[in-house]
């Protein structure tokens, strides 16, 4: 779900767009193919739902959002983001807060 990439941490996720609102709600796979499932209220039109999940992560890890590149999964549910300028323990810090309060 989470690699160490130059620039940053790349974070693997499973997009549900079309949800009532934007929130974390589990992880979908397991091990090396792990997602984090985030349901997006946006609807996946004309990039919508990418830049909805942009805003979400951005807000989420406490960076600018554009800290944050979609970097593959562009038309796909499974997409890989790059947020820059962060450190991998505070990502998983941050996404060990909110799959602990699920």
């Amino acid at each position: 779900m989470l690699r160490v990439v130059a620039g940053g941490v790349t974070l693997a996720v499973r997009a549900q767009p079309g949800a009532k609102k934007t929130a974390i709600v589990g992880v979908y796979g397991e091990g090396g193919a792990a997602q984090l499932k985030i349901a997006v209220q946006a609807p996946p039109v004309e990039g919508k739902a990418n830049l909805a999940l942009i805003g979400f992560l951005a807000e989420m890890f406490g960076v600018a959002k554009n800290k944050v590149e979609l970097v593959g999964g562009e038309l796909s549910r499974s997409k890989v983001f790059l947020v820059r300028t962060t450190t991998l323990e505070l990502v998983e810090a941050k996404l060990r807060a909110s799959l602990d309060a699920l």
